[in-house]
């Protein structure tokens, strides 16, 4: 058996952990972040017949799917998580109004949202958001919630339009927010409204690190260029720079596509599909 000197123990341990090192940052570098779609894309579709949409857009290859109301599972919590588990997608996430995140029905989000698997509750807007006074007690809403959610790894967070970026004081409503919330409360970055406000988002998912841990890409047309169109890889965002900052800054668990413009001629699932490809093409 080979003998190796305490000097020529401690060299080789350092380069295995070096290496070691080396392919964590590797396969780091290599992880794809999951993508979900926001179904609201296709929420005719939905209205339809939510089984047959749910199906479908699982046929597509997204890996779960962000709800916007739960059509004929509405209460049947149970039910909606076999017919996830069938289809193999997740429940990346939710979108709910403020209400939910209070009292009584807050324990009820909890309760129908842990037997579905869904992790994040997400407000897709609220009024108080944008007033001077209200935006204070609405941002204690959420340090609230959080108390209650993040002992059983679930997180609240809120949705931006443009409007959030309108300015209090010197500073947007976004920003007040993220500094009158705790951490744990997610910053669901919708980066294609951003980008309409004239914000670029890389810049806000790198000011509050972490915080990104669900964000929407949704293609959209900044101006009047008449070369661009709403599909994602065809728009005016830089998505390639906005995944890299999610990979290295954002924390971000689900990248979810929301396609809420689509071309002429073309529906709404076949738009949401070219979108997923184009967003596929892009991160490889």
């Amino acid at each position: 058996m080979l003998k190796l000197s305490r000097r020529q123990f401690v060299v080789q341990s350092a380069l295995a952990a070096t290496a070691l090192s080396f392919g964590a940052r590797a396969w780091a570098a290599n992880k794809k972040i999951p993508i979900s779609v926001q179904l609201y894309s296709v929420r005719e579709d939905c209205g339809k017949n939510f089984d047959a949409a749910l199906a479908q857009v699982a046929k597509m290859g997204f890996d779960g799917v962000e709800f916007a109301g739960y059509h004929t599972y509405s209460g049947k919590a149970k039910e909606l998580r076999q017919r996830l588990d069938d289809l193999n997608v997740k429940a990346a996430a939710t979108h709910i109004g403020t209400g939910s995140l209070r009292g009584d029905e807050l324990k009820k989000s909890i309760e129908f949202h842990q037997t579905i698997g869904c992790k994040y509750l997400i407000v897709p807007g609220d009024g108080d958001f944008t007033h001077p006074e209200k935006s204070k007690a609405l941002a204690e809403t959420f340090n609230q919630a959080m108390e209650s959610l993040k002992p059983l790894g679930m997180a609240c967070g809120y949705h931006n339009h443009e409007g959030e970026f309108k300015k209090d004081g010197g500073k947007t409503y976004w920003d007040l927010f993220a500094e009158r919330t705790v951490k744990e409360v997610v910053l669901q970055q919708d980066c294609g409204w951003t980008a309409h406000a004239g914000l670029n988002p890389v810049d806000l998912i790198k000011r509050y690190p972490g915080r990104t841990k669900t964000t929407h890409f949704k293609p959209t047309i900044v101006g009047d260029a008449k070369d661009k169109k709403p599909i994602i890889g065809q728009d005016s965002v830089d998505w390639a720079s906005v995944y890299q900052a999610c990979c290295d800054f954002g924390g971000t668990e689900w990248v979810t596509v929301e396609q809420e413009y689509y071309l002429e001629g073309k529906t709404p699932m076949e738009c949401t599909e070219m979108s997923l490809l184009g967003l596929k093409k892009i991160i490889g």
